[in-house]
């Protein structure tokens, strides 16, 4: 396995994302240069993200781009510009219930907006190409762990959908044109500047202003919840090692990246209430169109090809987002 290689320039899509920065500011602590790719869209407050990239362009190291991926040549731009050694897409219209409204934007971010990104690795070359793919491919698969040699033809949400179109487009595009594409399946990930419709987040937020919080499927269900720094460590492990070729001769590999270890979510919230002081109003709901009962990786490959150990607890990762959510919010005084 090859360690992060700080002559590198890494291009990272979504880079005002809650993954996006946490993975360039870990490259850039480590002298590596990084473009940072974002179009600073509402779906959450802009302020969060203008907040993630205040703390990026400290680093003389960092280039930021403003830039949609749904415009092709403004893709090509900067890509011809930068140039760029590595490219991590972490840039997508995220969560499955608001696909389920909102389904054009999923097509222009998820579909267009990969297609392009793809389109500009095949024609400004790049050594590896690893993009965020998701555990919502599983749908309601019933057999756990979920491993990535399980069928994922029967997606739930059209978020879903267009993460297992992702898949099949990159692997398309590394057969025809040799690009050495790594998805990353991606479980439940929370932490400092974490997304805001995520649910230890919301969830923060109302419990802090006296709201009640929304439990579906009457509490019932199961998350497999990994802190932001394992999830970095995991991404960073993969970076500057492509995949070899497979038995079809295509340089393209799926992983799962999470915590293998599945949180009942009337757990997490035990957990949260402990760290805030506080105890939540609880408003419990059937389960929600889009949904599934529990999310559970197998790590197995991540594990035994880039030595992936989560190790934070969920006491310890709770904490800290705690932390940082009260000093954000302007609640520092009541941190213990």
């Amino acid at each position: 396995m090859k360690k992060l290689d700080v002559e590198k320039t890494y291009l990272i899509t979504g880079g005002a994302g809650f993954i996006g920065f946490h993975l360039s500011k870990r490259l850039l602590e480590a002298g590596a240069k990084v473009v940072g790719l974002d179009n600073l869209n509402d779906y959450y407050e802009v302020s969060l993200k203008e907040a993630r990239l205040d703390i990026l362009k400290k680093y003389d190291n960092f280039s930021f781009v403003r830039c949609d991926l749904a415009v092709k040549e403004d893709v090509f731009a900067v890509f011809q510009k930068y140039r760029p050694d590595i490219a991590v897409n972490m840039a997508a219209q995220a969560g499955v219930r608001y696909s389920i409204d909102h389904p054009d934007s999923y097509v222009q971010s998820n579909l267009v907006g990969f297609f392009h990104l793809l389109e500009s690795c095949r024609h400004y070359p790049v050594e590896h190409l690893v993009f965020a793919s998701s555990s919502s491919v599983y749908g309601g698969n019933e057999k756990v762990p979920f491993s990535t040699e399980d069928k994922v033809d029967h997606p739930v949400s059209l978020y879903a959908a267009t993460k297992k179109s992702n898949e099949l487009m990159a692997y398309a595009y590394s057969k025809l044109y040799g690009i050495p594409s790594t998805g990353l399946r991606f479980f439940t990930v929370y932490g400092p500047f974490g997304r805001p419709d995520m649910a230890c987040y919301k969830f923060a937020k109302k419990m802090m202003e006296g709201k009640p919080i929304q439990i579906y499927n009457n509490g019932d269900m199961y998350r497999d919840f990994t802190y932001i720094d394992d999830i970095i460590a995991g991404v960073e492990n993969v970076l500057c090692n492509p995949p070899e070729k497979d038995g079809q001769g295509t340089l393209y590999k799926i992983y799962n990246i999470g915590n293998n270890k599945p949180e009942k979510l009337m757990d997490f919230i035990a957990v949260l209430e402990k760290c805030l002081g506080r105890e939540a109003k609880k408003e419990y709901l059937p389960m929600q169109p889009g949904d599934v009962y529990q999310t559970y990786a197998d790590v197995t490959d991540l594990m035994k090809d880039f030595d992936f150990k989560p190790s934070t607890s969920m006491e310890e990762g709770m904490d800290k987002f705690v932390r940082w959510f009260k000093e954000y919010y302007g609640y520092e005084e009541t941190v213990s």
